[in-house]
């Protein structure tokens, strides 16, 4: 029966995946079989460490962090755990053989999160390498497995794709973190008084990322492919809203892809993906 308990568990993953992610759920969705159910674990392991900091104010979020990452090891030593999500990302951890650095990093950055500040560039690069980068690499150590010389080839590319994607969450969602959550990310930015220049800054540095990343998508195994680049399609789209909306207005509202859109960008990358145009 612990079979059973294995596709619980990972079906446990899947739901919060689809629960929280419309656009990754959909990316998800186009990778070749063998790929989903480890990504959708990842997903659900990353999704939850980061709802602690984020939502679970009426708790004492740093013990429950803590629990967390003690809990999330002992699986992964174990090679189980009653908690779903943890059992089904520890099976995962020890098939795709992702690091404990990359863990740890992760974490690290969620434990940023408790305390309400303004980063520095040091504090930054660390927030981005163990938010966005390092997700980025459990993913393609998902996509390479036992090809070590492929990982250290795409490791690069991997890491500036979340760079970028993270540094566009930061950018979309500056309002809600300043006032929900007293947090300003970018190093030296004062959101009372968030520039033009300041804007067309972040966006320079976003652009090298995207560009980095881009070459790193093509190179993935074509059964991985398709679901990154839908994503990178996705976060593109919401990039270039962003660049035509003045520093003002992004202070103001949260700017978003509509559903309509990602459907449309769904079939649109479809296409270019079977004519090989990716």
């Amino acid at each position: 029966m612990i079979d059973l308990f294995h596709k619980v568990s990972k079906e446990c993953s899947k739901l919060v995946t689809n629960r929280y992610s419309t656009s990754f759920s959909m990316g998800i969705r186009l990778f070749e079989k063998k790929y989903r159910d480890p990504i959708y674990s990842i997903y659900g392991f990353v999704r939850f460490a980061d709802e602690i900091v984020d939502s679970f104010h009426d708790f004492d979020k740093k013990t429950l962090l803590e629990e967390f990452r003690h809990d999330t090891f002992k699986a992964i030593e174990k090679g189980i755990s009653l908690n779903p999500i943890l059992h089904s990302f520890q099976k995962v951890v020890t098939e795709y053989s992702i690091d404990a650095e990359l863990i740890h990093a992760f974490l690290d950055s969620m434990e940023m999160d408790l305390y309400n500040k303004d980063y520095n560039q040091a504090e930054y690069e660390k927030y981005i390498y163990g938010s966005a980068e390092v997700v980025g690499l459990m993913c393609l150590k998902v996509f390479t497995k036992e090809e070590k010389h492929e990982y250290a080839r795409l490791k690069d590319s991997a890491m500036s794709l979340g760079s970028a994607f993270q540094k566009i969450n930061f950018l979309r969602d500056i309002k809600s973190d300043f006032e929900e959550r007293g947090r300003v990310y970018f190093p030296n930015v004062d959101f009372n008084n968030f520039s033009t220049r300041q804007k067309e800054e972040i966006e320079d540095d976003i652009k090298k990322d995207f560009n980095h990343g881009l070459e790193g998508i093509k190179d993935l195994p074509k059964g991985a492919r398709m679901g990154v680049y839908l994503a990178y399609v996705y976060y593109t789209n919401l990039f270039k809203k962003i660049c035509n909306c003045s520093a003002e207005k992004v202070s103001e509202k949260r700017i978003r892809v509509r559903n309509r859109r990602k459907i449309y960008l769904l079939a649109t990358s479809s296409i270019k993906n079977s004519l090989n145009l990716i």
